[in-house]
């Protein structure tokens, strides 16, 4: 039966797909007006449950009601195509307008002309335009872009036309599968503050922690084949379910212990005739306590880039650069920039402005029409793109493609770098047909680090990640000891993993003074001018211009500070890494089975560790309070 407030309820409902289960006897209800977020690891379901709200899918047993004549939206998985312009595209996806308006042209009928305007007043057709070209401008298209055939743009911005589609429908029950994979950070960004006060209901599938944390209201989670609801966004999801966690592993432990306490009793006086009686109490008290409680966890998710050996800075300079593809036509001016083995950078602008063609230029695949680069002769470099999924050879293994690269490699080598990246024997024997979206990212990062790069360029590597890959991810990119070139739209990956921010745009690669979250507001500010021009008189309120500078301008004078201060914790972070090591080669009952002197002299390194880690800590503490009491002047 459905909630009186539901507009989904799932109940029971139990789909195999080649006679595996991917949900058995799941329930969950989602109320009119929630914003869902729908979680699960790579594999688990979450695509194929909404193709089961869609009916595309038939379920094997169960039923999933959606309220009646509640309208549902979601992307087309077919890109719009054709000549009819982005504009007419997006607003052709109110068929109810669209059929009203071509009534109203043709009908000569008084009384049914006037129900037909009173209608189209009722729908508010007459601002429908520009509702579809304020979504078509915040998922980055021009008023020039938006005149424009819709199949004169690529398929990544032709998605992006039926995002906009589905957003300006605006359905009862909105259906979002990863609807950021193809949006720069600038459209996500924007996609974020839309979604979180969008009036309908929506269930969206995202592994974008920053959308989640903002848009949702409640989680549900595929865990175990079931489905299990939690209030609130993805880190009170988080929270709740370690702390749950954290109690079934606490009354497993107890059980165990008290069935083994049980167990030696009746083991031990169940022969004798005295304790008999006592014997068989423990029997039945065994049996009250019920199967073993299982706590179940997600097998964790591996990455492990090899480090480098040092290199001398900088590992690449470029002097006086211009880059492009045609020459004359430059699309980067004036490259003046260098490289460290120590850097982590994020490139942030928008799509088409650029970063790409950097990244090329980076790594070597796109030669400079003017000026200079300076690499270092022993300089490896690693290249991620997400494009080259399609280059691997789907009838291979991991296993395959890996031996291609390291033909003389041992087979216990070659799986060693598999492993690092979660291959294990049971996954690396799959062929890559088999392997699911986040499995082949891992394996392209497997691939490309392989030779251990001391610059790893990696342009959108968390798109067919799921939320805990990406924690790995993030985690073995600051164990990593070599330098790194990041573009990404997810913007808890860059807060985590990058010190040094470049802004892209204007044929321009310029520093860009301050954190992900200050790039975040300027471009909230400026989204907000764009509202506002033209719609306010220049007197009324603040001008945001002159915030905007005093702001820039504040982040120029904290750059030195800011850029001090994570040099100083990256030092910290790198000491404690080799400590830990040293420490652990100390701890090797081998270690003492050698040479005497190789024990003293790991112990004096450790010595001279210890001093340099504790002025480096002093050094980040001294730098910290000089930040923040420069940022509270």
């Amino acid at each position: 039966m459905l909630f009186r407030s539901a507009m989904l309820h799932i109940n029971d409902l139990t789909y195999r797909i080649g006679g595996r289960a991917l949900l058995e006897n799941a329930t969950v209800h989602v109320a009119q007006g929630q914003r869902v977020g729908l979680v699960g690891r790579n594999g688990s379901g979450k695509s194929t449950l909404l193709k089961l709200v869609l009916g595309e899918l038939q379920a094997d047993a169960g039923s999933i009601t959606v309220r009646p004549r509640a309208r549902i939206g979601c992307v087309s998985q077919e890109a719009p195509d054709g000549d009819e312009n982005l504009l007419d595209c997006v607003l052709a996806h109110d068929p109810e307008r669209t059929s009203l308006l071509a009534e109203a042209e043709t009908s000569t009928d008084a009384h049914r002309l006037a129900e037909l305007h009173e209608r189209l007043a009722t729908i508010e057709a007459h601002s429908a335009p520009a509702r579809a070209a304020a979504i078509l401008a915040g998922l980055g298209f021009s008023p020039e872009a938006q005149a424009r055939p819709v199949g004169s743009f690529s398929g990544g911005w032709r998605m992006r036309v039926a995002l906009a589609g589905a957003l300006f429908a605006n359905p009862d029950l909105l259906l979002l599968d990863e609807p950021t994979n193809h949006l720069d950070l600038e459209a996500s960004l924007w996609l974020e503050n839309h979604l979180a006060g969008y009036p309908g209901t929506l269930v969206v599938i995202s592994h974008d922690r920053g959308l989640l944390n903002t848009v949702a209201d409640r989680i549900v989670h595929i865990d175990q084949l079931k489905l299990v609801a939690y209030g609130g966004n993805y880190d009170r999801f988080e929270q709740v379910r370690r702390e749950k966690m954290e109690l079934a592993t606490k009354a497993a432990s107890k059980q165990s212990e008290q069935r083994q306490k049980l167990q030696a009793f009746i083991d031990r006086f169940r022969a004798k005739a005295t304790k008999a009686a006592q014997a068989q109490s423990r029997v039945k008290m065994l049996e009250r306590l019920g199967p073993p409680i299982s706590v179940i966890e997600d097998r964790p998710v591996s990455f492990d880039f090899p480090d480098p050996e040092p290199l001398s800075p900088p590992i690449i300079a470029i002097e006086r650069g211009q880059a492009g593809y045609t020459p004359g036509k430059p699309v980067l001016r004036n490259l003046s920039l260098r490289v460290d083995m120590d850097d982590r950078i994020a490139l942030l602008g928008a799509n088409g402005n650029g970063k790409s063609t950097l990244a090329k230029v980076l790594s070597g695949r796109l030669a400079l029409l003017e000026g200079d680069v300076h690499r270092s002769p022993k300089l490896r470099i690693g290249y991620f793109a997400q494009h080259q999924t399609e280059e691997l050879n789907v009838s291979e293994t991991p296993y395959d493609h890996m031996l291609a690269l390291m033909p003389d490699a041992p087979e216990p080598k070659v799986r060693a770098q598999l492993g690092r990246f979660g291959f294990g024997q049971d996954r690396a024997d799959v062929k890559v047909a088999n392997l699911s979206g986040g499995e082949k990212s891992r394996l392209l990062f497997a691939l490309m680090s392989r030779d251990a790069p001391h610059l790893m360029i990696l342009d959108e590597p968390t798109n067919h990640l799921d939320i805990d890959s990406r924690e790995a991810l993030v985690s073995a990119l600051n164990a990593y000891e070599g330098a790194v070139v990041l573009i990404s739209h997810d913007p808890h990956l860059i807060e985590l993993a990058a010190d040094r921010l470049w802004l892209v745009g204007d044929g321009q690669v310029r520093p860009f003074e301050g954190d992900i979250n200050d790039y975040k507001r300027l471009l909230l500010d400026q989204a907000r001018d764009a509202r506002r021009e033209g719609r306010e008189p220049k007197d009324s309120g603040p001008n945001r211009k002159d915030e905007r500078r005093a702001a820039a301008e504040l982040r120029t004078q904290l750059a030195p500070l800011r850029n001090a201060a994570k040099r100083a914790e990256h030092q910290v972070d790198l000491l404690h890494r080799k400590n830990a090591a040293l420490q652990e080669k100390l701890a090797d009952p081998k270690l003492y089975q050698g040479p005497s002197e190789e024990v003293a002299r790991l112990q004096r390194e450790l010595g001279e560790l210890g001093k340099a880690l504790a002025e480096a800590e002093d050094a980040w503490l001294t730098a910290q309070m000089a930040l923040e009491e420069a940022s509270s002047a």
